[in-house]
C-alpha cells in the first residue's frame, strides 16, 4: 500500500489556488476591484475626499431616499474593514465578509451555478437586506428605538451580499458541518451588537437579515442543483448534448460474426 504524499494538502491547495481565475473570474475580477477601490480611498485620496465619497455611496435612509440607485450599487464596491490591522475586531470582521464570503463562497457559487447566478444572489441579497434594513430603521426611528442622527450614519460595503452567500454556502459543507456554520453565520454579527431599545443596532439586524434570505434560497429548486458544465452532458432540464437513444454511432463487425452477403 501506497503511504499518503506528505506533499498531498498543500499540492490540493496549490492547484486550487492556481485554478481559481478559470473556476471563477468573475469573482477574482470583483476581489481586485474591491482590493483596487480600497487601496484608493486609502492612499489615492485624502481623508476628507474619501469621507465625502463614502458618505455620497452611504445606504443611509437619506441617501435611499435622494439616490437610492447610486447608493445601492456604489456601496457595492468598497468594504468596510481593514487588511493591516490583524489583531483588530475589524480585520476579523474583513475575514469572514471580504476572505470567507466572497473570495471563497462567492468563488464557489459561481463555479456551481454560473455567473448569473452567483451575481443574483450576492446582489440580490445586498439589495434586499439593505432595503429591509432600511424599513426597520424607519420604524425603530418612529418609536424613538434609534436616534434620529441614524439618517445620515455611514453604511456602505460587501458585508450584506457576503453574508446572504455564507448562509447559502452551507450546501457546500458536508451534512455534520451544516448546522455548526449556519449558527457561525448568524452568531458572529451578534458578537457585536449595541443594542437600543427591544433592537440591536442596524447593521447587525442586516447581517441577520442578509442571513436569513441565504437561508430561504437553501429550499428554492434551482439552488439545490449543480449546472451542466460540458458541452455534451445534459443539463438537470434536459439541457444541450446527445441522449441516450439518439443517433447510434457506426460500430464494426464483433467477433465471430459474419457480414450478410448482398442480395
Amino acid at each position: 500500500m501506497n503511504s499518503q504524499s506528505p506533499w498531498g494538502l498543500p499540492g490540493r491547495g496549490l492547484r486550487a489556488v492556481r485554478g481559481y481565475p478559470r473556476r471563477a473570474p468573475l469573482t477574482l475580477a470583483y476581489v481586485c476591484l474591491l482590493l483596487a477601490g480600497h487601496a484608493w480611498l486609502g492612499y489615492g485620496l485624502s481623508a476628507d475626499r474619501a469621507a465625502g465619497v463614502l458618505g455620497r455611496l452611504s445606504t443611509n435612509v437619506d441617501n435611499l431616499r435622494d439616490h437610492p440607485v447610486s447608493a445601492l450599487l456604489g456601496s457595492a464596491l468598497f468594504f468596510d474593514g481593514t487588511l493591516t490591522d490583524v489583531t483588530s475586531t475589524d480585520f476579523v470582521g474583513t475575514f469572514i465578509t471580504l476572505g470567507l464570503g466572497v473570495c471563497c463562497f462567492l468563488a464557489w457559487a459561481e463555479h456551481r451555478w454560473g455567473k448569473r447566478r452567483a451575481v443574483a444572489v450576492f446582489l440580490g441579497g445586498h439589495v434586499a437586506a439593505t432595503l429591509l434594513t432600511a424599513v426597520v430603521i424607519t420604524v425603530a426611528l418612529r418609536h424613538g428605538w434609534y436616534p434620529a442622527a441614524v439618517r445620515q450614519s455611514l453604511d456602505y460595503g460587501v458585508s450584506y451580499g457576503a453574508q446572504t452567500v455564507l448562509a447559502i454556502g452551507t450546501l457546500a459543507l458536508p451534512r455534520r458541518g451544516r448546522l455548526p456554520w449556519a449558527v457561525f453565520v448568524l452568531a458572529w454579527p451578534v458578537g457585536g451588537a449595541e443594542w437600543a431599545g427591544p433592537l440591536p443596532d442596524f447593521t447587525t439586524v442586516g447581517h441577520l437579515t442578509a442571513a436569513a434570505l441565504g437561508f430561504g434560497l437553501l429550499g428554492v429548486p434551482a439552488f439545490r442543483r449543480r449546472r451542466a458544465r460540458a458541452a455534451g452532458r445534459p443539463s438537470p432540464a434536459g439541457g444541450f448534448g446527445p441522449h441516450r437513444g439518439s443517433v447510434a454511432e457506426p460500430t464494426s463487425p464483433a467477433a465471430g460474426t459474419t457480414t450478410p452477403p448482398p442480395a
